[in-house]
């Protein structure tokens, strides 16, 4: 919203430029000039970006998938598409597909199956990479502070959370464990103010 109206006030201030010129020191003129390159130069991050995002059978059994859920909507992002569900094997083995081969894989499966887990989709601006930092690092020792797996996480084996790390890695994660017709196309009440930014 904020850049919407530095757009128009430019604009305006172009239009007008013999009356309104005056108006503005040449300091002002470069940092508007700096700003608006910035925003334009970085381009508007796509508002259609989704991301796969799971809470863990630790996190279910500990009901927090509410303060999970909380937190990307407090943030802004719009929930698509979401199911609790008792994991299979074979959809942990094409998830986990790199991990197959390391010696801790039998524990994460038995883990991941222990209990069910939510899978949700959700979307928004530049989500993939916003998410990553909304969760922390993969051992909550090492998490900052206010991310989820630092509030939230007891060991890194049990850190209540996945979070896809890359939009390739959402695109895969999402058809893996949706169906197209699963997630849902809607608009939010804010989405006017939200797909300014």
């Amino acid at each position: 919203m904020i850049w919407s109206v530095l757009v128009r006030s430019f604009f305006f201030c172009i239009h007008n430029a013999t009356l309104k010129l005056y108006l503005f020191s040449q300091s002002q003129l470069c940092r508007l000039f700096f700003i608006l390159f910035c925003f334009f130069a970085a381009g508007v991050p796509s508002a259609k970006e989704r991301t796969f995002i799971a809470v863990k059978p630790d996190g279910v059994q500990r009901r927090l998938v509410g303060q999970v859920i909380h937190r990307f909507e407090r943030r802004g992002f719009k929930l698509v598409g979401l199911k609790l569900l008792q994991v299979s094997k074979n959809l942990l083995s094409q998830h986990y597909c790199q991990l197959t081969k390391k010696p801790f894989y039998p524990d994460l499966v038995e883990y991941m199956t222990s209990g069910p887990v939510v899978a949700m989709v959700w979307e928004g601006p530049n989500i993939v990479q916003t998410c990553r930092m909304m969760v922390g690092h993969t051992n909550p020792a090492e998490a900052h502070a206010g991310t989820i797996r630092a509030d939230f996480s007891l060991h890194v084996s049990r850190n209540v959370v996945h979070a896809s790390d890359s939009l390739e890695g959402a695109q895969r994660e999402i058809m893996l464990w949706f169906d197209g017709h699963d997630l849902l196309k809607w608009d939010c009440i804010d989405q006017s103010v939200t797909s300014e930014l």
